[in-house]
């Protein structure tokens, strides 16, 4: 009987142990998905304990993000955040989305120093975001420039007329909805259209010649829509030097930026609870080592998630000829 009891005491305790290793496994896991949340969300809830650089991907379309821009106003007002590393490989976008976008970056530059890194492309919009930085740093092989603005439409007044088709309207005025795919455009449509596109590119060729180091008929003979490599666009003055993040961060140590800085990814928020938890999770397996199963979901998500697209209106964006 005094073994049975023994061992049933023994049991007991074992049972108390692993009730007690559980526990605290589970709170562990809560506090490391918690900082990954505020990891994942940035600011000064999640970098707020070490100075660092602040590094921002700008990839893909770029169209006005609120997201994207409340992250560089956050990352404008954190103290820790003592630089920002601009990560471009973007054909362009939206005119206005690149505004935006640029005005957001000027708002980090009036605080600390920004530097844009371009990568495979940086053209047009993508250009205009590499505008804002103090710096450019490209790639021999970029492709950066396109400086301009275009508005399309597609016509299909033929068309329409071969299959019999008729299309009713009543508008406005002469140049409502003008021009349209359903008519041919008339002159005085397509010439408002040009008055408009031609302002938006005055806009574009201002930034230029403010943003480099270039007169104002100088910014014009580089703003002709041409694209250039990164070694041409440096002599052009279009980017200040050829490199990488490794080149970014010493010119950011001659802006009194500590060049031992560790570089941390700042991304927006995301627009679901889970999306956050999910973005947490892959930030705590990175930080523990657990690279590889990040890439893994990184993947996953690109495979299974279609990015929307939205480029009505002026658009200042870079495709080549297929």
């Amino acid at each position: 009987m005094s073994l049975d009891a023994d061992l049933l005491t023994d049991r007991r305790r074992l049972k108390r142990r692993l009730g007690l290793w559980r526990v605290l496994g589970i709170a562990a896991i809560a506090v490391a998905v918690v900082l990954g949340v505020a990891i994942a969300r940035g600011g000064d809830a999640g970098f707020g304990f070490r100075d660092h650089i602040a590094r921002v991907t700008i990839d893909g379309i770029i169209t006005d993000d609120r997201r994207q821009q409340e992250l560089l106003d956050r990352i404008a007002r954190a103290d820790r955040a003592k630089a920002l590393i601009l990560r471009i490989d973007s054909p362009g976008g939206t005119t206005a989305g690149a505004e935006a976008l640029y005005e957001a970056i000027r708002e980090v530059a009036a605080e600390k120093p920004v530097v844009a890194v371009m990568g495979t492309v940086a053209a047009s919009g993508g250009y205009i975001a590499a505008l804002a930085a103090d710096h450019i740093v490209a790639r021999g092989n970029t492709i950066t420039g396109s400086i301009g603005v275009v508005f399309q439409w597609a016509e299909f007044s033929e068309l329409i007329e071969r299959l019999g088709v008729s299309v009713g309207e009543v508008k406005s005025g002469p140049l409502k909805a003008e021009p349209s795919p359903f008519s041919k455009a008339s002159p005085e449509a397509v010439r408002v259209t040009e008055q408009m596109v031609r302002d938006s590119y005055e806009w574009f060729v201002g930034l230029v010649a403010d943003r480099r180091p270039l007169a104002d008929a100088e910014a014009r003979a580089v703003s002709d829509g041409r694209v250039y490599t990164g070694r041409q666009a440096l002599a052009a003055k279009l980017v200040d030097a050829i490199g990488g993040e490794e080149a970014a961060v010493e010119w950011l140590a001659t802006q009194g930026v500590d060049g031992d800085l560790k570089v941390v990814d700042w991304v927006p928020e995301q627009t679901s609870d889970w999306s956050v938890v999910e973005l947490a999770v892959t930030r705590v397996l990175d930080a523990v080592g657990l690279d590889g199963v990040v890439q893994f979901v990184t993947m996953g998500q690109k495979a299974l998630r279609a990015e929307r697209l939205s480029l009505d209106g002026l658009v200042s964006v870079w495709q080549p000829d297929r």
